[in-house]
C-alpha cells in the first residue's frame, strides 16, 4: 500500500497541476473519480493488467464521455507506464491536494443515531472555527458508539462517544 501511495503521488501532483492549468479541477475529479471505480472493479482490473491490451483501448474504457483531451493524454500516459492499477491512489491524493488549495477540510461525523441537521450545522460551524477553512461534512452511523459522536478531520480525531468515555474510563481505573 505504503509503495503505492509513494508511486501514485507524482501522478496525482502533476494531474492536478494539468487540471489547475486548464482551469477544471472539478471536472478533472469527476473524471479521475469515474476512472478510478472502473479500475477498481475486479474485471477491469484483469482486463486492464493483461499485457495484450492496447493502451489505446485502456484509455477508451477509463475516459467518460466527454473528458477533455489533457485527460485522455494524462490517463494514456498512466497506460503506457502500466500504471493504471494506481487510479484509486492518484484519484485519493488528487483529492486531498484540490482540498488543501480550495481550503476545505473533509471531516466524518460518526454517530450512534442519524444526527439532526441543526447538530451538523453546529458541528461544521465549530470545525470551520476551529480550522478557519470551509468545512465538508460526511456522516455515518455505527450503533455500537452507544452515544455521541466521533469527528474524524483529517489528523484530528474527535471522540465524544460514550464508547469511547467508557473505554477511557476502564483503561483509568485498570492502572
Amino acid at each position: 500500500m505504503t509503495q503505492a501511495l509513494t508511486l501514485a503521488r507524482p501522478y496525482a501532483r502533476a494531474a492536478f497541476a494539468l487540471s489547475r492549468e486548464g482551469g477544471r479541477t472539478a471536472a478533472w475529479s469527476q473524471a479521475l473519480a469515474f476512472a478510478s471505480r472502473v479500475a477498481a472493479d475486479p474485471q477491469a482490473q484483469a482486463l486492464l493488467g493483461h499485457p495484450l491490451l492496447n493502451p489505446a483501448d485502456a484509455v477508451g474504457l477509463l475516459a467518460p464521455d466527454g473528458a477533455d483531451e489533457a485527460f485522455t493524454r494524462f490517463l494514456g500516459l498512466l497506460a503506457d507506464n502500466r500504471r493504471l492499477v494506481l487510479l484509486p491512489e492518484i484519484t485519493g491524493q488528487f483529492e486531498e491536494l484540490r482540498a488543501e488549495a480550495e481550503r476545505v477540510v473533509k471531516a466524518k461525523v460518526t454517530a450512534a443515531s442519524e444526527l439532526p441537521s441543526a447538530e451538523l450545522d453546529a458541528i461544521k460551524a465549530a470545525l470551520k472555527k476551529r480550522f478557519g477553512r470551509e468545512v465538508e461534512i460526511e456522516t455515518a452511523v455505527d450503533a455500537s458508539l452507544i452515544g455521541g459522536a466521533v469527528i474524524d478531520a483529517g489528523d484530528v480525531v474527535i471522540d465524544g462517544s460514550l464508547k469511547g468515555k467508557l473505554e477511557r474510563l476502564q483503561s483509568t481505573l485498570s492502572q
